[in-house]
């Protein structure tokens, strides 16, 4: 029996602000623990019985940072499929089943959101192997997760009769909405009711067998997109006007709330968290003795219940109770922990205001390594430009601007105009404006380097590519 993961990578990134943005969610973050969530979500299936090459849904723009982090992490043979657009979950699980069919017709496809923490590998790993035999006999296993007190945040699952091998699998009697508090404390008290995890373990043939009852307007759409899919490098992309065409729902809206064959794994002692909100990672997060937790280069006195996260500088806090502050390189958030939840009304003001702090930080990554904002000015602007090993930028040139290198450490091989130059360290090139330049590191180890943009435009739209190692259209 062999099982495919099936990684769920998308999200918007609003929850977590200013850490998170649209252009970086949370599941590429290091918010719990060195690994960031998606590497935490591909390691801890190492080990499980029967287990494949994950297969992770992403989109385009996040795609080369799925890749690396993969990479990073040494997971060999992963399969990147392209959501042209975003469609939820359903939609997802659909294209990913009818993919995974393709190469196996008894394909059991593991369905894992990218950005939740799971602290018990080793029981989580058992609940996998718990719910084979269910997810084989043609059931859709959903994992419930006991829960510890009345939260509002989360859906929940009531349970109705045990499965007859009493291994803690109930039949699913009902998905509920988010509860009240009152009816919260009345699910909790009652010992029926699971958190909805939104992790899966199926037949890819059985879900797709619900799927065509209960909607086979979004079956067909997705028969189409993943039959007219087109591979691009590593990348396999769905078609966009097919994919586009399907509703947008969940799995819970679209399949598992109607169907007969929902069965619910009982899950204690996971330590999962969704990480939904800053007050939850709070929550999971290691306290001091006066309740606080604070990571990176943090000053506190008088401070008590508080999160305190700095990324980029030194920050102190004095006589404060209950605060959540969050610093980065271009945003700092401050906010009673009551009120974290509602972060994303920050950046619904942001995005109104036309802001580009709630969508990407000031050090934005690319697929050949990434680019960090030093200063600018009406006519300059300074870059700290990082290159992965064996990483090439594009060939290309600017109408409006010229470049100076200066290689702060590693090694640079440069195209410049006629000339191919070797730089080390100290070294440096003058690129004119108009100049056809490339950027390559050939060395072992990251090359770093400083970059200084003089000119009458400074976009990163003015870029003409005439090679690109990534298929990137121009400004990207």
């Amino acid at each position: 029996m062999t099982i495919t993961p099936v990684i769920l990578c998308g999200g918007s990134g609003t929850r977590m602000w200013p850490l998170s943005r649209s252009g970086y969610p949370k599941q590429f973050l290091a918010l719990y623990g060195e690994a960031t969530l998606l590497q935490q979500t591909a390691n801890r299936l190492d080990g499980v019985a029967g287990i494949q090459a994950p297969m992770v849904v992403t989109n385009d723009e996040q795609r080369f940072l799925v890749a690396e982090q993969l990479r990073q992490i040494n997971v060999q043979g992963a399969q990147l499929v392209l959501e042209p657009v975003g469609r939820n979950t359903g939609p997802a699980i659909a294209a990913a089943a009818l993919i995974a069919l393709k190469d196996n017709p008894d394909a059991m496809l593991l369905v894992l959101p990218a950005d939740h923490v799971i602290e018990n590998t080793a029981l989580f790993q058992q609940m996998v192997e718990r719910a084979a035999p269910h997810a084989a006999a043609g059931k859709l296993v959903t994992f419930g997760i006991e829960p510890t007190e009345a939260h509002t945040g989360y859906g929940y699952i009531r349970r109705g009769a045990a499965q007859a091998d009493g291994d803690g699998a109930y039949q699913v009697a009902a998905f509920v909405e988010k509860p009240n508090a009152g009816r919260a404390e009345e699910f909790l008290a009652s010992g029926d009711y699971y958190w909805n995890s939104g992790m899966f373990l199926f037949r890819a043939d059985a879900y797709l067998r619900e799927l065509a009852r209960f909607a086979p307007d979004v079956l067909e759409r997705i028969e189409q997109a993943v039959d007219l899919s087109q591979r691009d490098l590593d990348f396999l992309r769905l078609n966009r006007e097919a994919f586009s065409a399907s509703r947008s729902d969940s799995i819970d809206y679209m399949v598992m709330e109607h169907t007969q064959h929902a069965v619910v794994l009982a899950a204690a002692g996971l330590g999962w968290s969704d990480v939904g909100t800053w007050t939850a990672l709070a929550a999971i997060s290691p306290l001091d003795g006066n309740g606080n937790t604070f990571v990176g280069d943090v000053v506190a006195h008088g401070a008590s219940n508080s999160f305190v996260r700095s990324e980029h500088r030194m920050v102190a806090v004095l006589g404060v109770d209950n605060l959540v502050v969050i610093e980065t390189a271009d945003a700092v958030l401050v906010a009673s922990k009551e009120n974290a939840q509602d972060v994303k009304k920050i950046v619904e003001l942001l995005n109104a205001q036309g802001r580009v702090e709630s969508e990407a930080h000031r050090r934005v990554f690319r697929p050949w390594g990434s680019y960090e904002g030093v200063d600018s000015g009406e006519r300059f602007q300074v870059k700290r430009i990082i290159v992965n090993p064996g990483a090439s930028l594009s060939l290309q040139m600017h109408y409006h601007r010229a470049e100076h290198w200066i290689v702060v450490s590693g090694t640079a091989r440069v195209v410049n105009g006629d000339k191919n130059i070797l730089l080390s360290e100290n070294q440096s090139t003058y690129i004119p404006l108009g100049t056809l330049h490339r950027l390559e590191n050939p060395g072992k180890v990251p090359l770093e380097m400083i970059e200084v943009q003089s000119g009458s435009y400074l976009g990163e739209d003015d870029i003409v590519r005439f090679e690109d190692n990534y298929g990137r259209i121009p400004g990207h």
